[in-house]
């Protein structure tokens, strides 16, 4: 099994209740880009308030999973932030779309400096 879908197996088997601590890795700003390859930013706040500039009112909340941010929108997508190896990388999920399954889009994820 891949890491990214290793990852995701563990987050559909994750009971949201658990209280998942969030750690430093993942909050802050973060640099991606669209299924379109526009770039935009994603804000991580400690809270587990999740925000995004890639459309006006993108919000949603995030819960660490192992080397992964797993971030919920108000729109019924789901992005995912992993650690792979000495790198980040971005996945987005369709609304409704299984978290083990392949991703709607993938590429670089850069934290913001």
């Amino acid at each position: 099994m891949k890491p990214l879908q290793t990852v995701m197996a563990a987050f559909a088997a994750l009971v949201v209740s658990s209280g998942v601590s969030l750690a430093g890795d993942f909050d802050g700003k973060w640099k991606v880009t669209d299924t379109a390859g526009k770039a935009y930013e994603i804000t991580l706040a400690g809270d587990g308030k999740a925000t995004g500039t890639q459309e006006a009112g993108q919000a949603g909340s995030w819960k660490e999973v192992g080397d992964s941010a797993v971030i919920t929108w108000n729109t019924g997508w789901t992005t995912v932030i992993a650690k792979d190896g000495d790198k980040y990388t971005k996945s987005a999920f369709g609304k409704g779309k299984p978290l083990d399954g392949d991703p709607d889009n993938t590429g670089p994820a850069e934290k913001a400096k």
